[in-house]
Parts: C-alpha cells; structure tokens; sequence
C-alpha cells in the first residue's frame, strides 16, 4: 500500500482510511502505535479514537499523518544530495557518489536561473528527502536559515583564479 492509497482510502469510505493506516503501520512498516505517536507528535489518544473510528480525523492530523508516513518511507528509499545551480554548471557532475556513512547517494540537479528559484528549490529539495545542500554563496546564507539540514556552498575560488588569468594574457 503506497501513501496515495491511503489519502484515496480516506476518500473512498468511512473507515477505509483508519483500515489503510493500521495496514500500513502493523504490516508494511511495524512500527506500533506508540512509535508512531512520537514519530507524527499526535496524541496517543487522539490516534487510539482515529484508528477505532471514534472520531473522523481533522485535516491538521491527516497531515501530521501523512508527513510522518513519508518520513519512514524517504528512509528506506535511495538517500541524494541536491545541487543548486544554473544549468551550465550542472554538466559534468557525478550521478552517485560512494559515502562512508550512507553507502551510494544520488546527486540530484535542482535547475535554477534566479536566487527566487534557488530558494524555492532548497525547500522542495529538503521536502524531497535530501541529505544535504549544495548551492552558489548568493543563496547559502537564506537557505542555511530556511533548511534543516546541512548546507554546502560552492567556493569558486579556481574558477575565478583561472578567468582571472585569462584576463591578464588578454589585457
């Protein structure tokens, strides 16, 4: 059962979503319930009357619900690190990169042409379930604000050292 089953089960009837959700938590996961309600921060309470069907869950809870859901199964799905950049400085990036720690982890491309996109894309790319963030200095300093986790920024020290040699031989 994926996390859209779920959100169509709360669709589809009454009960369906409470029958989706035990589903989920005893036999796809096997996390109880208790761990669960430290894991979502909803009451232990408030989870026993949703999943007895003692009371319909409000929307806030529905989503607490589902953002926990999808934390568990980002965990067990191929962990990435995001790399903010304009496109011509995504040519030529590895697609994996072996970590001591993580094992194999993606290098995912967040194109961006403007600092508005960058930011927007740190934040889309920590909902994604990246490990970390590379960005450009111009955005690193919002984005260490709004992201919680870490945040790399590129230092193009070589690149400017070798444009400034080439200048030098041209003027």
């Amino acid at each position: 059962m994926t996390l859209d089953d779920l959100v169509h089960a709360m669709l589809r009837d009454e009960g369906a979503f409470q029958r989706a959700l035990r589903n989920i938590l005893d036999d796809e996961l096997h996390i109880s319930l208790n761990e669960f309600c430290r894991m979502s921060g909803i009451s232990q309470s408030t989870m026993y009357k949703i999943l007895e069907e003692q009371r319909e869950p409000n929307l806030r809870t529905v989503r607490q619900i589902y953002k926990a859901l999808r934390a568990q199964y980002l965990k067990d799905e191929m962990k990435f690190v995001a790399v903010i950049a304009a496109p011509m400085f995504m040519s030529g990036l590895p697609r994996t990169l072996d970590t001591v720690v993580s094992g194999s982890v993606d290098v995912k491309e967040y194109t961006v042409s403007n600092v508005e996109d960058a930011i927007l894309a740190a934040v889309r790319a920590e909902r994604d379930g990246a490990l970390a963030i590379i960005c450009a200095p111009i955005v690193a300093e919002t984005i260490i604000k709004i992201a919680r986790i870490p945040v790399y920024t590129v230092k193009p020290m070589d690149s400017v050292v070798q444009i400034l040699d080439e200048i030098k031989d041209r003027y």
